[in-house]
């Protein structure tokens, strides 16, 4: 596959991604599937917007160069005769960049979140009572937190969703980098030709 089809593809799968990440941060806002009386009683993890900023706008910005990067045409790109296929393919590794980084961030908090545990209310009062994970393994001590109700299971899904998904997007934009080297240095499959005998003139 020419590397600015390669491109659209991954960008095309990136898209969707990125709006899934965006939903599973928004809805870690309602724990439980319910409206908090108190934004202090939400997990502090949910605050840092791993899923709509990481995963999410991050990722919006490298998907549509990489979508455009298939439409650049041989001679130039933007308009702009003097911009190649190749300098195009290069800007697209930057952006991957900044995907690896957003997507990166969303993994990590993720990790980190799935390990802490939800905040919840134990009976006295709202905290973290889980410790490295402690209840992922042993499901006894979900009896812990008595409100919100079905808050581990919420969290555990949407954090996990958050985690696969942010992995793949690493890995996508990973993919686009060194897809991004080989038109840099190569070339588009697709544009050896048409340059050769068009861009010429």
């Amino acid at each position: 596959m020419c590397t600015g089809g390669c491109a659209k593809c991954l960008g095309t799968t990136l898209i969707p991604l990125a709006v899934l990440c965006t939903l599973a941060n928004i809805l870690l806002f309602f724990p439980g599937g319910k409206v908090v009386e108190n934004n202090l009683h939400i997990t502090d993890e949910v605050w840092y917007f791993g899923g709509i900023l990481g995963s999410g706008v991050l990722m919006i910005f490298p998907a549509l160069v990489f979508l455009g990067l298939k439409n650049n045409d041989c001679c130039g790109c933007c308009g702009n005769a003097s911009c190649g296929k190749r300098f195009a393919m290069f800007s697209s590794i930057i952006f991957a960049a900044i995907g690896v980084l957003g997507a990166g961030y969303c993994f990590v908090l993720s990790a980190v979140a799935l390990n802490r545990g939800p905040k919840c209310y134990t009976g006295t009062q709202w905290t973290y009572p889980f410790q490295d994970g402690n209840y992922l393994a042993n499901h006894t001590l979900w009896s812990t937190c008595q409100s919100p109700e079905n808050i581990i299971p919420w969290n555990l899904t949407l954090f996990s969703l958050l985690l696969v998904m942010s992995g793949i997007q690493v890995v996508l934009c990973g993919i686009q980098v060194v897809n991004g080297l080989f038109g840099t240095i190569c070339g588009d499959c697709k544009c050896s030709f048409v340059q050769h005998h068009d861009c010429v003139f």
